[in-house]
């Protein structure tokens, strides 16, 4: 595989129908598999073996769900908080965090290498999360924070065999701004995924459509595609009945398995594991056309993206 496999066109957004995702990582491990993650920081198992064995198991079934579907996979890095602030709060020097950044990548390189098929295209994305919590905006970033911030791990993963860079949980434009930013500094395809609360709203209050319409004016529209993540299809279902060039943005939804606040969410001493069927149901009514991925958020697991799949196929 070339470092430049799939970077110059994103298959995902050229198909006939949309490339399956992951679910929810962190909540996986932890829940279902019993794994102390400080921080929700799944990057830290990459240091040992057997955490990176773990990781594989974790994507194991989504590869298989992928290929019994016969459609692509969006294949994440473990990196959503492989940042500097949340590195430094598990004790990684900024050059230990560069490590991790390439280790997540090529983790990801060998799953694709072995698993890759005709039928099965596998992009590699390289997540970037938020500086602050992804549930709470309480850290509001200037555009230029925020590229300043960001700059170094998506450099990172510019200079590795990644495909594209994704901008999961965001809370507000300006961050997702900065991080587009510096993707296009280093000639890297982008996509942004805001996370919006019980009504449908940014945790800032902003509209999605609003914010949407942020990003693209500020960034010359240099986003491959937006998505919605880590929030209930009830959560923002209404939302996208606003009609607007907005709407044909986005391009993603990765839910959350329970229809519960962040708040409730973050308290939580049990997974709430939602109903899988009725949530592959509620994505099937979505009025969104040009889907390109669809996988899971919090609480999700294959179960729940695999009826994601099929339900999706009967629309």
């Amino acid at each position: 595989m070339t470092a430049m496999h799939h970077r110059n066109r994103l298959p995902q957004l050229d198909a006939d129908r949309p490339f399956l995702a992951d679910g929810g990582l962190e909540t996986t491990l932890i829940f279902h598999r019993g794994i102390d993650l400080p921080h929700f920081a799944a990057f830290d198992l990459l240091r040992t073996d057997a955490g990176r064995q773990e990781l594989r198991d974790y994507f194991e079934p989504y590869i298989e769900l992928a290929r019994e579907r016969e459609t692509g996979l969006v294949l994440d890095t473990t990196t959503w908080r492989a940042s500097p602030d949340w590195g430094q709060r598990l004790g990684y020097y900024p050059e230990d965090l560069d490590d991790a950044n390439r280790a997540a990548v090529a983790l990801a390189e060998e799953i694709r290498a072995e698993n890759e098929g005709e039928r099965t295209p596998i992009v590699v994305n390289a997540v970037v999360g938020p500086r602050g919590d992804g549930y709470d905006p309480a850290e509001l970033m200037s555009v230029e924070q925020a590229e300043a911030y960001h700059a170094r791990q998506v450099d990172t993963f510019a200079d590795s065999p990644a495909d594209m860079v994704s901008a999961i949980t965001m809370t507000h434009p300006e961050e997702a701004i900065g991080i587009v930013r510096a993707a296009t500094g280093s000639a890297m395809p982008v996509a942004v995924s805001f996370t919006v609360e019980t009504d449908g709203r940014l945790p800032t209050g902003q509209t999605l459509p609003s914010a949407i319409d942020q990003v693209d004016a500020e960034t010359a529209g240099a986003v491959a595609y937006f998505m919605v993540n880590c929030a209930h299809p009830t959560h923002f279902a209404h939302v996208l009945d606003d009609d607007g060039p907005w709407r044909e943005r986005v391009r993603g939804v990765r839910a959350n398995a329970s229809a519960q606040s962040h708040a409730a969410l973050d308290e939580a001493e049990e997974l709430d594991e939602g109903d899988p069927r009725d949530l592959g149901a509620r994505h099937r009514d979505l009025p969104l056309t040009g889907v390109a991925v669809l996988g899971g958020c919090c609480g999700t697991d294959h179960r729940h993206v695999a009826e994601i799949s099929d339900a999706w196929a009967t629309r």
